[in-house]
């Protein structure tokens, strides 16, 4: 029994070695989005905290209608977090928000208060 998990751990991890680095994002972005998140985007400008977008379940790489190329943006929905407190206040909407991979300083991870 332990040879049999350990030769399909090791089967696994040489299949995720051997895929690209999109196809690896894709299949983590389906099983974060089978398990659910409760993540975090901080959006920043010169060094400084600008935006905070919580409660979002994913991150989508934004495609071509033509060509089904891959653009240079990611996009997704959340709330936004007015004062940086990590909850959703009264008044605080969801929106749909972009942001661009080449010039946006952010950082998207779970949220540590739960």
């Amino acid at each position: 029994m332990k040879k049999a998990l350990f030769a399909s751990s090791v089967l696994a991890i040489l299949f995720l070695a051997g895929c690209t680095q999109e196809t690896q994002n894709k299949l983590g972005r389906a099983i974060v989005n089978w398990t659910g998140t409760n993540g975090v985007l901080d959006v920043y400008s010169g060094g400084k905290l600008v935006k905070r977008f919580i409660q979002i379940d994913k991150i989508s790489t934004a495609y071509g209608t033509s060509d089904n190329r891959p653009r240079p943006y990611r996009y997704g929905y959340g709330y936004i977090d007015e004062n940086f407190n990590y909850k959703v206040d009264p008044g605080e909407k969801k929106v749909y928000f972009e942001f661009s991979d080449y010039s946006t300083n952010y950082i998207f991870y779970e949220n540590p208060n739960g």
